[in-house]
């Protein structure tokens, strides 16, 4: 169950947009870079950087798939 939860929980941040979870990891890039922060707090937010990496990347790889590209003889291929 507590699997359940945790997808629950994951699943609102999948809906966020690129440029939205690119401001979020700046925002946890600066926290990291805080002298105060500590050890376990540095982890966690690592792990959130991590997961919203994962986001990022899978958003880039959505969009590569629809890019359309202009062949030789004036058509479009798929990059």
């Amino acid at each position: 169950m507590p699997a359940e939860k945790k997808k629950r929980a994951d699943a609102p941040e999948k809906e966020i947009g690129l440029e939205e979870a690119f401001g979020m990891l700046d925002g946890i890039i600066r926290r990291l870079e805080e002298e105060e922060i500590s050890l376990e707090d540095s982890f966690d937010a690592y792990k959130k950087g991590m997961d919203l990496l994962k986001i990022c990347n899978d958003k880039i790889d959505q969009v590569e798939k629809k890019v359309l590209v202009l062949n030789g003889e004036g058509g479009l291929d798929e990059f």
